[in-house]
């Protein structure tokens, strides 16, 4: 589908994590050959998503950041494959730096030399498995109008003393409970106050707005489960009861891992080096220390923003794009993130409760705006797992084509729902309305496609029904095989007269044929080798990790 940059740039970079799929191991035991960011998500490259938000968003500033090893495939990718190509011009650069690798923090990579020398204005940090249909110039607008950007011209009254303010921040959560859940998926436990009502009825109203909060208090679902059994209760300071006395907590929601950055959070993961994630760490801490007195102090913070306020009046080095302010109301000031895995940072200000005297260090805000569950609200979602692939998948394949008039309802509509017309035999079964044929399939008589995504270049023999199924490029399934809810890798092969229920099938991978399997992972010995030997890294590093925070915390 072709694009077009029509409005404005905005002065913003954008930064696409690029990681090696660890949670896909069935299609990416190569990493270096067949990365995440390429796997596909209805026919489309999984990168093509966060590239098609920015460029619709109007940056054209993008980095796609992966690790050395991943480079050359995603580099080929970016210049040959025709939905990367289709997309506006300049095409993004592609950072791999030597020091990054497939266990780095995303707070790490922030921290990295190449990557600190490479921002010089106010950023986006996307993960590459992000889709996401909000319009992305109204995610800035809100970003700027509720940080109080350009008051004289928004109409918003500056505070006295505060023509000197600094940039805060913005993220994105989406509701996981939809008609795309799926079982064990990771969440978020968050707690949110609403804004200052003054202060938001003074700025022009946008469809986003209503669903901005502060955020108060935010981990991830497992770590609450362990600090609760630790503590027999949920820990709350009483400085933030009393800064915050009207919370909303929330447990089913996910971070999307897309957020807007000022500049100077780059010095702050730089004074910081105990922060390791994005999500876990850089978010907790800096919105906690908006509410807990002392926190601030710290981490650093005064140094960091008495050095942005110069910058803000222009004296900086770096190229500066219009920067929001912070909100008028000090009420509107308090977001805050309990991030108890960081516990040498905790440790040391376990009395700043907030019982001590008022800290006058103003910290800028962390908001989150928590994006609204309704069916007819645009599709934000993570896609970081198999079964997440394939609902997703089949979800973009219900949009109404281009030619059907579905441009103008979704941006991720196909051209056609059947590519390569040509390729399909008479007497068979596409159910048009919920499925997605790509360039060059060849479909013999007597085939059922029904509520599927069939990749580029694949073979479908005669009589083989295929339902609520994703086949990646140049697939081949047998003569009258059955397949219901599978995922199968590029190249793979399908014997004839197979069954197969809810299975993934590793790329490249023959499947004998009359195999009948269920609910399983087909994967040569060596992709089983290369999963269990991530899974051990894993293993060790939470070990190490859980060893490190004992040490910390209890002394041992």
């Amino acid at each position: 589908m072709p694009h077009a940059v029509s409005i404005p740039s905005p002065g913003l970079q954008a930064l696409i994590l690029c990681g090696s799929g660890s949670s896909f191991p069935t299609f990416t035991s190569n990493p270096d050959e067949n990365p995440k960011a390429l796997l596909p998500i209805a026919n489309r490259p999984m990168v093509w998503y966060p590239l098609d938000f920015c460029y619709r968003t109007g940056i054209t500033d993008i980095t796609l950041i992966c690790p050395a090893t991943a480079r050359k495939a995603i580099e080929e990718a970016v210049n040959t494959n025709p939905y990367l190509t289709s997309l506006p011009l300049p095409r993004p650069a592609i950072l791999a730096p030597e020091d990054l690798d497939h266990n780095t923090g995303t707070a790490e990579i922030l921290r990295l030399p190449v990557v600190r020398e490479l921002v010089k204005s106010d950023f986006i940090v996307l993960p590459c498995d992000l889709v996401c249909e909000i319009p992305g110039e109204k995610l800035l607008q809100t970003w700027m109008v509720n940080s109080a950007s350009l008051p004289s011209v928004l109409g918003a009254p500056i505070s006295s003393g505060s023509e000197k303010q600094v940039s805060g921040g913005l993220g994105v959560w989406y509701e996981t409970k939809t008609a795309l859940a799926v079982k064990k998926e990771e969440t978020d436990f968050i707690a949110t106050t609403p804004l200052s009502t003054t202060s938001a009825n003074t700025r022009p109203k946008d469809p986003l707005t209503p669903h901005l909060a502060n955020l108060v208090y935010s981990m991830p679902k497992d770590s609450l489960k362990d600090l609760t059994e630790d503590k027999n209760g949920l820990p709350l300071r009483h400085g933030l009861i009393r800064r915050h006395p009207r919370i909303r907590m929330l447990t089913t929601y996910r971070d999307a891992h897309l957020y807007i950055f000022p500049r100077w959070i780059l010095d702050f993961v730089q004074e910081n080096e105990p922060l390791e994630n994005i999500t876990e760490d850089v978010i907790g801490w800096w919105a906690k220390a908006g509410w807990q007195v002392g926190l601030g102090e710290k981490l650093g913070l005064r140094a960091i923003l008495g050095a942005e306020e110069k910058k803000c009046d222009g004296s900086s080095t770096h190229e500066r794009t219009p920067s929001p302010q912070l909100q008028e109301s000090e009420e509107a000031l308090g977001p805050g993130v309990a991030g108890h895995r960081r516990a040498s940072i905790a440790g040391s200000t376990r009395d700043g409760d907030g019982q001590s005297e008022a800290d006058d260090l103003v910290v800028p805000p962390i908001l989150a705006y928590l994006h609204p569950p309704d069916e007819s609200a645009p599709l934000v979602r993570r896609v970081d797992t198999a079964q997440l692939l394939l609902n997703v998948s089949l979800h973009l394949a219900k949009l109404p084509s281009v030619e059907e008039g579905g441009a103008a309802v979704s941006a991720f509509a196909h051209n056609k729902k059947v590519s390569y017309p040509e390729g399909v035999k008479t007497r068979t079964t596409i159910t048009k309305q919920d499925s997605l044929v790509g360039d060059n399939v060849t479909v013999e008589e007597k085939v059922a496609i029904k509520e599927s995504v069939i990749g580029a270049n694949c073979q479908i023999s005669e009589g083989a029904k295929i339902s609520q199924c994703l086949l990646m490029d140049g697939v081949v399934v047998g003569k009258n095989c059955k397949l219901t809810r599978c995922i199968l890798g590029k190249r793979s092969v399908i014997g004839d007269g197979s069954v197969l229920v809810n299975c993934e099938v590793q790329e490249n991978l023959l499947v004998e044929p009359t195999t009948e399997d269920k609910d399983n992972k087909l994967m040569s010995s060596e992709g089983l080798e290369a999963t269990e030997e991530e899974m051990q890294e894993v293993l060790q590093d939470m070990d190490d990790e859980v060893q490190a925070t004992n040490e910390l915390v209890l002394g041992y």
